[in-house]
């Protein structure tokens, strides 16, 4: 089986970096990398798609709210035809930073409270799904298992790969559970390799109230901002390759 391994890059800007991305990127086998708004600026664009290219690692834009003091996690009352043209804008960055070096953007993956606001809404779910299409159908999107972005995304004919976030708590309806609140951030390290081997062994995780429920993904997500994180991310690879499974990018997984 192969498994795709991804994490947030270049979420700092200017000279402050926000993880190790030079050794992350030589651990994950997917790099979603911020476009601007929410974290990033053109020139840590540009160094983390060399990165990426120097390390065979799949390429894939996150774009967020344009909220550098909330890191992209506040909701804003942006019309819907307002966040379509803030998404197009952030991906059209990276595939012109890319395309100048000679490489392609495979996957998009939306940031926080972007990706929270076009989950609840069909509507806008199918105008930026439509969007990506009309720009790239060949894009890979990234999802969470039965959402709206998933739904509208197969209505788009656009290819998926469901994410495991191995470092954030499920509730019992599979839902991710609020940040701030106790638990919905999993920094021990034995606690994401007892979740991860699980979800390798046999493709469910525990949810917060104690339950157990399907988790069929084959993508894991660590994010660089939990404290941690490029041990956390040691450890899912460690796992990965101790069940038997390979790394892939997601341009390779999308179904």
């Amino acid at each position: 089986m192969k498994i795709d391994l991804n994490s947030d890059m270049g979420e700092g800007f200017g000279p402050y970096r926000l993880c190790d991305d030079e050794a992350m990127m030589k651990v994950v086998s997917s790099a979603n990398i911020a476009c601007g708004f929410h974290g990033g600026d053109p020139d840590t664009m540009a160094r983390m798609v060399r990165l990426a290219k120097a390390n065979g690692v799949g390429i894939g834009a996150h774009p967020g709210l344009p909220d550098r003091l909330g890191f992209g996690r506040r909701e804003m009352p942006f019309q819907a035809d307002e966040l379509r043209q803030q998404m197009l804008y952030q991906l059209g960055a990276l595939m012109a930073i890319a395309a100048s070096e000679r490489v392609t953007v495979g996957h998009i993956s939306f940031h926080a409270a972007m990706g929270n606001m076009v989950n609840r809404d069909p509507v806008l779910a199918d105008l930026m799904m439509d969007a990506i299409a009309t720009v790239e159908p060949g894009l890979v999107v990234f999802v969470t298992p039965d959402s709206e972005i998933e739904q509208a995304a197969k209505r788009a004919r656009l290819k998926t790969l469901a994410l495991f976030l191995a470092d954030r708590a499920y509730d019992a309806e599979g839902r991710l559970v609020v940040r701030g609140l106790p638990g919905a951030v999993i920094k021990d390290e034995a606690s994401v390799r007892a979740r991860v081997r699980r979800f390798l062994l046999d493709g469910t995780v525990e949810t917060i109230e104690g339950d157990t429920i399907a988790m069929p993904a084959r993508s894991i997500l660590v994010h660089s901002d939990t404290p941690g994180s490029l041990e956390l991310a040691h450890i899912v690879r460690s796992e990965i390759e101790a069940s038997g499974a390979t790394l892939a990018p997601a341009a390779e997984l999308a179904l």
